[in-house]
């Protein structure tokens, strides 16, 4: 099988595998590429490289090559999301206050067990919320309490991380910021 022969061709490889990929792709999908002829520091340079390469400030380019929690993609700009939602006219689900409540308290302070969430917003939490989030997958058991009954542990997935564009927790806006806005919560 034959290997590339310089710096271009190994970055056409990793565009190529990026821009046809159906998810983000880690370090270790790509270093495969290169039939593990690659170092990590080498695949890292070359993926900073065809970054730059694409988000260049004087590029008209309609992409970028982003790092997500599970890897590397390529994602539209920001400014062409509103178009293309268009092609998929389904309407995007929309969730209650106490789904993004729950999911809040779960990114902010897990890992939590349902009772934990249920003091921090003072009333029950049915059920259906957790199920939703974690049919999302953007939640899922991390472990038990080690108290009586056991109660499961709740954190978010990778899978959050990515959906929102996130390397890590610590991309999430502080939340500090929420306790001192002048969003009504009564909305």
């Amino acid at each position: 099988m034959r290997e590339p022969d310089n710096i271009t061709e190994m970055k056409q490889i990793l565009e190529a595998s990026l821009l046809t990929a159906g998810q983000p792709l880690s370090l270790d999908d790509m270093l495969k590429l290169f039939a593990g002829r690659m170092e990590r520091a080498t695949l890292r340079m070359l993926l900073d490289e065809l970054k730059a390469d694409w988000n260049q400030e004087d590029n008209s380019r309609t992409v970028e090559l982003v790092q997500v929690a599970t890897g590397y993609r390529f994602q539209a700009r920001p400014q062409y999301s509103e178009f293309i939602a268009r092609l998929n006219p389904e309407r995007q689900p929309k969730y209650s206050r106490a789904v993004m409540e729950t999911l809040a308290i779960i990114a902010y302070r897990q890992p939590v067990t349902r009772g934990d969430i249920e003091q921090i917003r003072g009333v029950a939490v049915n059920p259906n919320v957790i199920r939703q989030l974690q049919e999302r997958d953007w939640i899922d058991v991390v472990g038990q309490r080690e108290v009586p009954g056991r109660p499961s542990l709740y954190a978010t997935t990778k899978h959050f991380l990515d959906d929102l564009g996130l390397r890590s927790l610590a991309e999430l806006p502080p939340f500090d910021d929420f306790a001192q806005s002048e969003i009504p919560l009564d909305t």
